[in-house]
């Protein structure tokens, strides 16, 4: 089994940065991609960032020049840095694994997600 949660989420002021975390543990041999995912009321989840094992990363447009994916693939740890917050980054923001376990499985798995607020 695996588990993956997520951490650093709260109430920011427009204009202001957060740092997300997003640990993975359990029975895994290796993680593939790691990603950020988010969903605001009424919306639909949408991809934020993405990164692969390699380092390669793509980035939705709205974030793009103001967030930051990183990995620390000894961690099994994705990173969300989050600049120049805007009130429309204001959703719940969940990780994503894919994660490649002791039994050679290919599996996804998602964080519980973390509420990130920006407002005045």
């Amino acid at each position: 089994q695996v588990q993956v949660v997520e951490s650093g989420g709260g109430l920011v002021q427009p204009g202001g940065s957060l740092r997300l975390s997003c640990a993975a543990s359990g029975s895994i041999v290796s993680i593939n991609a790691m990603g950020w995912y988010r969903q605001a009321p009424g919306k639909q989840r949408e991809l934020v960032a993405v990164i692969t094992s390699g380092g390669s990363t793509n980035y939705a447009g709205s974030v793009k020049g103001r967030f930051t994916i990183s990995r620390d693939n000894a961690k099994n740890t994705v990173y969300l840095q989050m600049n120049s917050l805007q009130p429309e980054d204001t959703a719940v923001y969940y990780c994503n694994c894919v994660v490649v376990m002791t039994s050679r499985s290919v599996s996804t798995y998602w964080g519980q997600g973390t509420q990130v607020t920006v407002s005045s």
